[in-house]
């Protein structure tokens, strides 16, 4: 297995190619324009450029993974040799089914296909295709060049053999997989999202603010992030996505998003990738944060 399709240029896409690259791999990059192509290529850069700065790679190990990256707009023409493809696109069942209906008529019959979702049903999605022992979760984790864990979710119909492969695949990238079973969440959301929707359930009965929230979570708890903090950094839109999938999957009220998350969706603060969210990332405020650096 030597040539690794990716869809998606986005964090967990670019971050999945990245991973894939710097372990010798060719990696087909995918996305819809070659704007989003350019700035995950330039995300990817500006990551191994700090690895190299802290002197975990060198020079012509930077070099050398990029030039084991190359773009397509195309996707048929992206995974034409491709041994596996990873879907990374946004967490939207129908955009998933879409994608997959079409990688099982562009790819080789015994290409597997891999779907990076967070929480959607690998039964559902293999249901689309003619391959559906061939068709996985890998769920990895935010940063990926730098998180070890990747949830190996089998379908209802995901073969041994294939479940093998991607196991010892994922050794090889020097992560560690878990296997788990497909119900809504896997794993890691299924206890992770409770816990931020009654964080900011929290926030929104004023029980306390953003900061003493997160505060309280990482001294008490040792938590390396607060909350709420985290939530902005995954997205609050992938959040309340998740959500919504273990609600309607489940049906059990634990699982409802707080109405603070909805509006704040709604409203368009989505946290990091937006600029605000429970804390403000905005430009002016990076400004302000420097400017009170100089004048200590």
């Amino acid at each position: 297995m030597k040539n690794v399709a990716v869809i998606g240029a986005g964090t967990m896409g670019n971050g999945i190619a990245h991973t894939f690259a710097q372990s010798g791999f060719k990696v087909q990059l995918i996305d819809v324009s070659d704007n989003a192509l350019k700035k995950g290529i330039e995300t990817i850069t500006k990551n191994l450029d700090r690895m190299v700065v802290k002197e975990s790679i060198t020079e012509s190990q930077k070099a050398e993974t990029l030039s084991n990256i190359s773009t397509f707009t195309n996707i048929n023409e992206g995974v034409e040799y491709a041994s596996l493809v990873i879907e990374a696109a946004t967490e939207n069942i129908d955009l998933k089914l879409k994608i997959f209906k079409q990688l099982d008529e562009a790819c080789p019959e015994d290409t597997i296909l891999a779907t990076n979702t967070s929480s959607i049903s690998i039964t559902q999605i293999a249901s689309v295709t003619s391959r559906p022992g061939q068709v996985i979760g890998m769920h990895f984790m935010n940063p990926v060049p730098i998180m070890k864990l990747v949830e190996i979710i089998r379908g209802y119909n995901t073969s041994n053999d294939v479940t093998k492969t991607i196991m010892e695949l994922s050794e090889t990238l020097g992560k560690i997989p878990v296997e788990v079973n497909d119900y809504p969440g896997f794993v890691a959301n299924r206890i992770l999202m409770p816990m931020l929707n009654e964080s900011i359930e929290t926030l929104y009965n004023g029980v306390a603010g953003v900061h003493e929230i997160d505060t309280v979570m990482k001294l008490g708890m040792a938590h390396p992030m607060g909350p709420l903090q985290l939530a902005d950094f995954i997205g609050l839109d992938v959040c309340l996505s998740i959500l919504n999938v273990m609600y309607d999957g489940f049906k059990n009220p634990k699982y409802a998003p707080c109405p603070l998350l909805v509006n704040m969706v709604n409203a368009g603060k989505l946290g990091v990738k937006s600029g605000e969210g429970f804390y403000d990332y905005s430009e002016s405020r990076k400004a302000e944060k420097i400017a009170k650096q100089f004048i200590k």
